[in-house]
């Protein structure tokens, strides 16, 4: 039997990641959020997919060994779009709550405690 070889060049030759989010999770797709988001009855626009890049972004930049403090993404994502209005701009996006919700659109694991009523989400 012939041993067949993979072509080096069709591996390298295209970007895994869409580039428009590149610190997206190796599984995630642009169409897995917008799945996500025709189930949880939200149209994305040009501010919800903000929020996506500022979250992959904020996962990316920690230890994947360490723990996601629901209180330091809360503080991040309230500095991020303190300009907008912070975390209430945020709920006018996500109505689900804005970081539960936002969460699973960009392919995250929401903080322990995140679908917590007290904790800034309704989801």
């Amino acid at each position: 039997m012939l041993h067949t070889s993979t072509d080096i060049n069709k591996l390298v030759g295209a970007p895994a990641t869409d580039p428009d989010f590149p610190y997206a999770p190796l599984e995630w797709t642009r169409e897995d959020a917008l799945k996500a988001a025709r189930e949880e009855k939200l149209d994305l626009t040009e501010a919800h997919w903000e929020v996506v890049r500022a979250l992959q972004n904020f996962y990316a930049h920690h230890d994947e060994t360490s723990v996601i403090s629901l209180r330091e993404l809360h503080d991040a994502l309230e500095e991020h779009f303190h300009l907008q209005g912070g975390l209430k701009y945020l709920y006018t996006l996500f109505p689900g709550g804005p970081i539960a919700q936002s969460c699973r659109l960009a392919g995250l694991k929401a903080p322990f405690m995140a679908s917590d009523p007290g904790f800034g989400s309704v989801a």
